[in-house]
């Protein structure tokens, strides 16, 4: 087999330098790059981010967490999210067209002329064209990814039933199953050009396969779990696998061999990798609400992205009960001051006493707009002793509990001194 190809090993071999994208307000969970180089990012804070230069435009219309974002064409950007929808933004326009009707969070986007893939949590795959959908079924389990192939006549897609299965697109029918891991596939990456179909796996398997026969061409597998991301140059030579234990792996698809492996997090995943147009910068994004960027030739000496500093993974033993339920529960979506800080839920300064619903400038959910609910210590410990899900049916907000009461009692103290002033207090151990 070749060697690395000349376009990588020249990137392994240049200056080492390093640059972030800062602005969103939550973890980042996808990122695509255009022919262009323009960058869109998908976050937790329910935004799509834009970037050109380093500086963000912000994309609102979401009503929950972003996963995913997919450029099509120059002037088209595809997204979906946990609020079960597909948009397409016309960016020249600043128009959106919203595709609704799976009934599950979308995880994986794909489109070919004017038709788009999308895959869902609801076990299905959409074809979407002119706002209408035609809905594929058979697969067993939520559908992660999609992708066309064959210009568009043939689709592939990923599910956590431990499939790859090819789809006829005009006739809307399942044609074969390529793979059959038996353990949940998360990513694919397809080159049909080179003959090789790459895929990730909940089990820490990366193998690499012919998208005609299914058979294994190259095991990428680490032995870390699960695999979260996938990403190749646009050349075609090299393949970035990202995974849950914080590590990325880039491998030069010549010959399969490893050119890096190192770990790229202080705590937490990979959630999304790309790579720039001329393939020499890798963008990663793991906790820390921001996008990191390396040329190849620095991964070998990239240092970890700090995501140490997330107030969420601070030491359980700095803190009150009170706090640490805060922590764990709240502050990835709220902050206790008047500043949003750009997070997915609104900020909770002057919480008490406040109706649901009532901070200006903060789209909320239909059902929290028409709840009439005040908010006092026996509302909040209501609504987490059922979990929002049933207390506010209709909500965004994540379906969680806490399910011993005298935690509740210390959370609710905690937020009662701490949004009673644009300054929490500092939080000791009790």
């Amino acid at each position: 087999m070749r060697p690395l190809g000349i376009a990588l090993a020249a990137a392994l071999c240049g200056p080492a330098a390093a640059e972030t994208l800062t602005g969103h307000g939550g973890p980042v969970m996808g990122i695509d790059v255009d022919a262009g180089g323009q960058v869109a990012t998908a976050s937790f804070d329910n935004s799509v981010g834009l970037w050109q230069e380093g500086e963000p435009h912000w994309l609102e219309a979401h009503e929950a967490a972003v996963n995913v974002v997919r450029f099509a064409g120059d002037d088209t950007l595809l997204s979906g999210a946990d609020d079960f929808d597909v948009i397409r933004w016309n960016l020249p326009e600043g128009t959106v067209e919203r595709l609704s009707g799976h009934q599950g969070k979308v995880m994986g986007l794909s489109a070919a002329g004017d038709i788009i893939a999308s895959a869902s949590w609801d076990g299905t795959v959409r074809l979407w064209s002119g706002g209408k959908a035609r809905v594929l079924t058979g697969h067993d389990g939520p559908v992660n990814d999609v992708t066309f192939a064959e210009g568009g006549a043939r689709l592939l897609s990923a599910s956590a039933d431990g499939t790859v299965r090819v789809w006829d697109v005009a006739e809307g029918t399942e044609i074969r199953t390529l793979v059959n891991h038996g353990f949940g596939i998360n990513e694919i990456v397809l080159d049909e050009a080179a003959g090789w179909l790459a895929y990730g796996a909940v089990d820490g398997a990366t193998r690499i396969v012919s998208p005609e026969t299914g058979e294994e061409i190259a095991d990428l597998s680490a032995g870390r779990r699960p695999i979260l991301a996938l990403a190749a140059t646009p050349d075609g030579e090299a393949l970035a696998v990202g995974d849950g234990e914080g590590f990325i792996l880039v491998a030069g698809t010549a010959d399969w061999s490893v050119a890096h492996d190192f770990r790229a997090t202080q705590h937490g995943p990979i959630w999304a990798l790309a790579f720039a147009p001329d393939g020499g910068t890798l963008y990663a994004a793991g906790l820390d609400k921001a996008v990191h960027t390396w040329p190849l030739a620095a991964l070998g000496e990239a240092e970890a992205m700090p995501t140490g500093n997330e107030s969420f993974l601070r030491a359980p033993e700095t803190m009150s009960n009170g706090e640490r339920q805060f922590q764990r529960k709240c502050s990835i979506c709220h902050t206790l001051t008047g500043d949003g800080g750009r997070r997915a839920g609104p900020p909770l300064a002057g919480l008490f006493g406040r109706e649901a619903g009532g901070v200006p400038g903060y789209r909320y959910s239909d059902a929290l707009e028409d709840s009439r609910l005040l908010w006092t210590a026996e509302t909040i410990d209501a609504l987490f002793d059922v979990g929002p899900d049933h207390y506010l049916p209709g909500t965004k907000m994540p379906m969680q509990r806490i399910a011993r009461p005298e935690d509740r009692a210390d959370l609710v103290d905690f937020l009662a001194r701490a949004t009673a002033t644009d300054t929490p207090p500092k939080e000791t151990d009790e």
